[in-house]
């Protein structure tokens, strides 16, 4: 098995690590390939090292798509078409094209560019909690999911394909029953977007002593705000005819009955402990960072696709609608 990464960041350099240790032939396309080391390690919380030599690194994808049978796509939600387009001409007919996360519009854009000619599939949420410690060498497996959810369309071998993923990810993996409900997420879309906008929704060029934990500093407000954004989103679930508990209500999935014992259990999770707010310090100070990935990508590339698919099915959508608004004048769109 011959495996392409594209994208060089936190995420690629996990999964590269990950795979390389399984003893499959990986290569990389990232638009910053002289900065890559060919031997990458990877290690977890308990010190368990992934590690392996790439096999090519390219920003060419003449160089590195031919001859691969997976092709995963580890980009931020505003390059994944481009890239689409520029791998297109040199994919194999066999060539699998899929994506660690399906929430920033993979399916959307993968059905306008390749249409039904390649095999596609998206994981629901990501697989790993994934940093860069040093850019393109060594990275940290922060957290694993305990299972994986993935949509696979035009694939007449789909469950060998979901075979060969849950061994590559070395975590059980089910099948979807479509692509919207690897799409449609209450992750990153609305745990993101509501927590900051809960924090920051009346920012008016405040600036602040430290920068603040994502997490760790989680409080009500925050909960109760995506607890109304994930009620809406139930609703066109329920419109779309996704069956029920596909995509549990945020509630159900961190086990939780209201916003006190949601903010409980968020604040409590170790995985998130050390993860920072999107900030940047000027100074002595610190300040929102509206360039973050939270606010390019989980609006326009995430949040976005909810809020046009409740309007186009005529499901209300105030609080999210409020919230995308929101994020959306604070990038400047």
């Amino acid at each position: 098995m011959t495996i392409c990464i594209c994208g060089g960041g936190g995420l690629g350099l996990v999964c590269a690590g990950v795979f390389l240790s399984r003893g499959v032939k990986v290569r990389l396309m990232t638009g910053h390939p002289a900065d890559w080391s060919r031997h990458i390690k990877v290690y977890d919380k308990s010190g368990k090292e992934y590690s392996g030599e790439l096999s090519q690194i390219s920003s060419d994808p003449q160089d590195v798509i031919p001859g691969s049978d997976i092709i995963f796509l580890t980009l931020p939600g505003y390059l994944i078409q481009e890239t689409l387009e520029h791998i297109r001409p040199y994919l194999d007919a066999h060539a699998s094209v899929g994506t660690v996360v399906s929430s920033t519009g993979f399916f959307f854009a993968a059905h306008e560019v390749l249409h039904d000619k390649y095999t596609l599939f998206g994981f629901q949420r990501v697989p790993y909690i994934a940093r860069a410690r040093k850019y393109g060498e060594i990275g940290d497996l922060l957290g694993y999911k305990d299972s994986l959810k993935v949509a696979i369309e035009n694939c007449p071998e789909a469950e060998e394909l979901r075979q060969k993923l849950e061994w590559l990810f070395d975590t059980p993996v089910t099948h979807l029953n479509n692509f919207y409900e690897a799409s449609l997420t209450n992750s990153n879309p609305i745990l993101h977007t509501g927590r900051m906008y809960a924090m920051w929704r009346n920012c008016q060029n405040e600036k602040y002593d430290r920068q603040s934990y994502f997490y760790s500093d989680w409080d009500n407000e925050s909960s109760e705000y995506i607890i109304s954004m994930d009620e809406e989103f139930q609703k066109l679930l329920r419109t779309l005819g996704i069956k029920e508990g596909v995509i549990p209500p945020l509630l159900n999935y961190y086990e939780s009955a209201d916003a006190e014992s949601l903010t409980r259990k968020i604040k409590s999770i170790p995985a998130f402990q050390s993860i920072m707010s999107p900030m940047k310090q000027e100074g002595d100070i610190w300040v929102p960072d509206f360039t973050s990935r939270y606010f390019t990508e989980d609006f326009p590339y995430g949040l976005r696709f909810i809020k046009e698919l409740a309007a186009q099915h005529s499901v209300a959508t105030p609080v999210i609608d409020e919230v995308y608004d929101w994020g959306m004048s604070m990038i400047g769109q």
